[in-house]
């Protein structure tokens, strides 16, 4: 009988082993972040359009001296859902640090100076950048999208360019009527 219990005795320490060996260690975890917002509007504002990244490119301070004007980057603001049963228009503002030298351009932050950005909404009219409110837009059922562009310009005549790297920042706001 003694055999019967040592040999119960290591099946049961063997298979104990086999198990604490199968049990695989940390083979990778994380977190799952969820954030978000619940707002008060006739459309949902397309997760892409909340924080967009746009790059300008490369361009010769030649270009934009005296005033001159480098490509034009074209950006959207997606609206989703729109239902336009009580509003049926909206209007954007944008603001943002303005450049030292022409308050209608948006200031660069880096080490390039003497140009800003010039925002422009679908129709190419100018964007203030002091929250005022631009033209409204008339809205549809469904989905809608909010054509604008922007474009390096030098600040003013006269202003050297100076080459560097830059980042300019602006925010919108909009207004539904």
């Amino acid at each position: 009988m003694n055999f019967n219990k040592l040999m119960l005795a290591t099946v049961i320490a063997l298979s104990s082993v086999s198990m604490a060996q199968a049990a695989p260690g940390n083979q990778g975890s994380g977190t799952v972040k969820f954030f978000g917002e619940i707002i008060d509007a006739p459309c949902t504002l397309d997760a892409d359009s909340v924080d967009q990244t746009y790059d300008m490119g490369q361009v010769s301070n030649r270009v934009l001296a005296d005033e001159g004007v480098g490509a034009s980057q074209d950006f959207t603001i997606e609206l989703k859902d729109c239902d336009i049963t009580t509003l049926k228009t909206v209007k954007v503002a944008f603001t943002g640090q303005t450049d030292v030298n022409n308050a209608n351009l948006l200031g660069l932050a880096g080490t390039a100076s003497g140009a800003g950005i010039q925002l422009v909404d679908g129709n190419n009219v100018k964007v203030k950048l002091d929250g005022t409110q631009g033209i409204a837009t008339y809205l549809q059922n469904g989905d809608n999208t909010l054509n604008f562009a922007a474009y390096l310009q030098g600040s003013k005549t006269g202003v050297a360019v100076v080459p560097g790297d830059f980042t300019a920042v602006t925010n919108f706001t909009l207004a539904y009527q």
